[in-house]
C-alpha cells in the first residue's frame, strides 16, 4: 500500500517503471486511466523537451555536415509509460540528398 503512493520521482517507483516489459505498457496503455500513470504531468512535458532537444540537436549536426564520413543516427525518443516505442523511418538517401541541396541553396 505505501509503495502505490509514492511520488512517480521516487527510486522506487523509477525502478518498478523501469522494469516493466512491453507487454505491461500495452496494459497500461489500455486501462484508459491517465490519472493513475506513473508519470506525472511535468515529467511527461519534459520528455516531450527532451525529445525536441535531441531531435534539433540531430538537425544540426546533419545540416552543418560536409555529407563525408558516417551519418549520426536519428534519436529515438524518450520510452514512457503506456507507450510502445515507434520506429522511426528516416529520410532514403536520395531525398537526404534533395534536402542537403535545397537547405545549402541549390535548386531541387
Amino acid at each position: 500500500m505505501l509503495i502505490q503512493h509514492l511520488p512517480p520521482e521516487s527510486a522506487t517507483m523509477t525502478a518498478l517503471r523501469n522494469a516493466m516489459s512491453s507487454e505491461e505498457y500495452e496494459t497500461q496503455a489500455r486501462s484508459g486511466k491517465p490519472e493513475e500513470g506513473r508519470w506525472s504531468m511535468t515529467e511527461q512535458l519534459l520528455a516531450g523537451i527532451t525529445d525536441s532537444l535531441h531531435q534539433l540537436e540531430y538537425i544540426l549536426v546533419v545540416t552543418h555536415s560536409d555529407g563525408k564520413g558516417r551519418k549520426p543516427r536519428r534519436p529515438e525518443p524518450m520510452r514512457r509509460p503506456g507507450i510502445t516505442p515507434k520506429k522511426v523511418e528516416g529520410l532514403t538517401d536520395r531525398g537526404a540528398e534533395t534536402l542537403f541541396r535545397l537547405i545549402n541553396g541549390g535548386a531541387a
